[in-house]
């Protein structure tokens, strides 16, 4: 099927920076999104102002579209599914997308997979009745992580259980909900890989990174990470192990714990463009958003090597509830050497959401002298952002 335009569901920061790399490729980008001033309406070809759950506005993007994505994995695949019987397209498709929207039926998946996952259970919705902690979720070990299976993102959603007296309160807060348990990692570092399959099975990865989180919200990202051949080589098994017998078509995003001792278990899977790729549209021949529209379209997929020995992209997050562009502060951040600032056009800030972010390419060629000249360049940024 030869792709001239491509539907999106959601119109946010990712979607605006999809927009760019679909300029880049001709291809037409038709955004549906909630309001018509998000991100992405600056850039794409035309937009269709419905929430990304208005299944007959998604009824008309589909024909309007040869091919609808996705830009977040809030949907209703139910109602999306009546669609795909209709005939509308979607890519990745909705078979792919089930397991991944569910934070329980993820790790499920993963495991299915023979995938390395830390230790876990659900707590079904209620009240808990009889013995709590059980047994099983004892078993887990302090400290212990919940997450909501649904929705959770950026931090919300997610928090980490010190005594198990704190356990009932905190969930009883979030109205006990079912709710995912993990034992908690440990790690040395969280690594991420963009890793891309196209429709006719072409495979990708961009170089691993390694992500700096701070409350559950990352913060900055650092390229290539400074791991061992044998551990990117683990990662790449791992990332070709998920796409191929998923049968995913586009690009996902797959977060790591890196352990002391060397192990690697997968943490969470986006499957959309991700956070931990936005360094690859100025450090790699092929940017992620770039590689994603050619998977989905079944074109030949991208170079995605490094043009620059390194990278560091830093998050400029909100610090306070406000209205404001940051006009000067964006000023001050582009006079870094080798800075590229990408500003997302919100209009309204507030602590922890994301309003842009900043690539600074890296000129050192050797660990750990890359790394410690991507602390300090990021430790610039965050000093001009949040002073």
């Amino acid at each position: 099927m030869s792709v001239k335009t491509v539907g999106v569901l959601g119109g946010g920061q990712l979607a605006w920076m999809m927009a760019a790399a679909a300029k880049e490729l001709d291809i037409s980008l038709i955004v549906q999104t909630a309001k018509e001033n998000d991100p992405a309406t600056s850039l794409a070809a035309d937009v269709v102002v419905a929430g990304i759950g208005d299944v007959q506005a998604i009824a008309q993007l589909g024909k309007r579209c040869d091919m609808i994505t996705f830009e977040n994995e809030f949907v209703d695949l139910a109602a999306l599914g009546k669609l795909a019987e209709q005939g509308v397209c979607f890519r990745p498709n909705l078979s792919v997308l089930a397991p991944w929207l569910d934070k329980y039926d993820q790790r499920c998946h993963l495991q299915s997979l023979g995938l390395p996952v830390p230790k876990f259970i659900t707590l079904p919705d209620g009240k808990p009745q009889g013995e709590f902690p059980s047994p099983p979720v004892k078993a887990l070990g302090l400290p212990v992580v919940m997450k909501a299976r649904r929705h959770g993102y950026d931090g919300q959603g997610t928090t980490v259980i010190q005594t198990w007296q704190e356990l009932e309160p905190t969930w009883s807060q979030w109205g006990y909900p079912a709710v995912l348990l993990e034992e908690f990692i440990p790690f040395e570092r969280e690594l991420a890989a963009i890793a891309t399959r196209s429709v006719s099975g072409e495979f990708t990865l961009h170089p691993i990174v390694e992500t700096q989180q701070e409350n559950q919200v990352c913060r900055r990202v650092i390229a290539p990470a400074d791991i061992s051949s044998e551990a990117a080589a683990k990662i790449e098994a791992i990332a070709r192990t998920l796409m191929e017998n998923s049968q995913a078509v586009g690009t996902f995003g797959i977060e790591m714990f890196y352990t002391p001792s060397g192990e690697i278990l997968v943490n969470e899977i986006a499957p959309r463009t991700h956070n931990s790729g936005h360094f690859s549209i100025d450090a790699c021949t092929t940017s992620q958003f770039s590689q994603h529209l050619r998977a989905v379209c079944d074109l030949p997929l991208g170079n995605t090597q490094l043009k620059a020995p390194g990278a560091v992209m830093v998050n400029l997050l909100g610090y306070e509830h406000a209205t404001s562009d940051y006009r000067e502060k964006r000023q001050q951040l582009e006079q870094i050497p080798q800075a590229n600032v990408y500003w997302y056009g919100k209009t309204q800030s507030r602590p922890g959401r994301k309003l842009g972010h900043v690539t600074v390419l890296l000129d050192e060629t050797t660990e750990p002298a890359r790394r410690q000249q991507a602390l300090a360049i990021s430790q610039k940024v965050e000093s001009l952002w949040y002073e």
